[in-house]
Parts: C-alpha cells; sequence; structure tokens
C-alpha cells in the first residue's frame, strides 16, 4: 500500500477547499491584506489555491497557475504581509481539527515560497 500523503491525511480536494474557502475569509476581514484581492474574482482564487495547495501536498492534481514569482510580480507584499496571510491559513487549517505535525507541514511549504512571493 503506498504511503499516505500530506494530501490525503488533509482530506483530499474537498477538505483542503473548505480550509481555503475558510482561509480567504480570515484573509478578506485582514485590512493588512485584504486591499490585495478587491478586484478578484474570489470563487477562481479560492479554486486556484485548492490547486496549489492540494498539489504541493502531494495530490493527484496539477498547478496550471503561473509560477509563484510571476504570479506576485510587481505587488511588493512585505514579509508582515506574507506573515499574516500565513497565519490566516494556520488559523484556518486550526479551525479544521488538522493536527500540529500536519498544519507544520503545509506551512513549511508554503514558506518555502516566501522569497518567490515577498518583494517580487
Amino acid at each position: 500500500m503506498p504511503e499516505e500523503t500530506l494530501y490525503d491525511r488533509l482530506g483530499g480536494e474537498d477538505s483542503i477547499e473548505a480550509v481555503v474557502d475558510q482561509f480567504y475569509g480570515y484573509v478578506m476581514d485582514d485590512e493588512l491584506v485584504n486591499s490585495y484581492f478587491e478586484d478578484v474574482d474570489m470563487q477562481r482564487q479560492i479554486a486556484h489555491q485548492t490547486q496549489f495547495i492540494s498539489s504541493v501536498t502531494g495530490g493527484p492534481v496539477q498547478y496550471t497557475g503561473e509560477d509563484m514569482r510571476a504570479a506576485h510580480e510587481g505587488m511588493g507584499i512585505t514579509p508582515e504581509e506574507f506573515d499574516a496571510i500565513a497565519k490566516h491559513l494556520n488559523t484556518a487549517l486550526k479551525d479544521f481539527d488538522v493536527p500540529a505535525d500536519d498544519r507544520e507541514a503545509v506551512m513549511t511549504e508554503i514558506a518555502s515560497y516566501q522569497d518567490d512571493i515577498v518583494g517580487a
């Protein structure tokens, strides 16, 4: 039997989508970062982010979006803003009772993209 992936432990794409939906609720309530999403189709953004997280956690989903640097080019995202977004994701994962080790694994994966997102 193949080893269970982080994607599997998170509950698969439907569970990841629920976390992402909750996450964007927090983001949209945060005045520090919500301006980045003013003109964004949030249903499309949720689907896109679900695809990204599903892909980087070992799911059978191919991420088809731009690479992180290109996607965030010219946005001027600060380290403080990146940390706020990461905090919201961690909170959403906690809301869905994701165990600490798995939350840490997701957050480590997301943190690996910080250099491509911050100040791009």
